[in-house]
């Protein structure tokens, strides 16, 4: 990695992009422009990572809600991508966002299948909570709950 820049998505060309990351990274079906743009509307804070002008990641932050003002933050790094800091720039710069709009816990949540996902979630102080599969779906989730600060 050697100019790492990370960008709010706003929507347009840049919503695209996040959407094309989530996609690559999150099985199909494939998310919609349309619901893409939902998140947008319901106050996700999505990002971009990009090495240079290469597209190399992307995030998401769901702001906190419910009693506990539970926030969840997501870091997404193309293959090929990975093992440089890039998630781990992501999540900080998205914990950080979480944690400025009062969140009490944080969550994250990974598709059973994606091994590495999941220990990146373990790596950074996140314990299983719940695993499930969506109505009409076949891909198994699992949910994790930021318990601890990495040693």
């Amino acid at each position: 990695m050697t100019d790492l820049r990370i960008d709010v998505v706003d929507g347009g060309a840049l919503l695209e992009q996040w959407r094309h990351v989530h996609n690559v990274i999150v099985p199909p079906p494939a998310m919609t422009p349309g619901e893409a743009r939902k998140r947008l509307a319901r106050g996700y804070r999505l990002e971009n990572a990009y090495d240079g002008d290469v597209l190399v990641g992307c995030s998401t932050v769901r702001p906190p809600r419910g009693e506990e003002a539970v926030a969840t933050v997501i870091a997404r790094v193309l293959p090929g991508h990975r093992g440089r800091g890039i998630g781990a720039a992501l999540y900080e710069k998205g914990l950080a966002h979480a944690r400025g709009l009062g969140a009490g816990e944080i969550e994250t949540v990974v598709q059973a299948a994606n091994a590495e996902g999941l220990r990146f979630a373990a790596a950074k102080g996140f314990a299983e909570r719940e695993r499930y599969v969506l109505d009409g779906e076949r891909d198994e989730w699992v949910d994790l709950r930021l318990v601890a600060s990495p040693a």
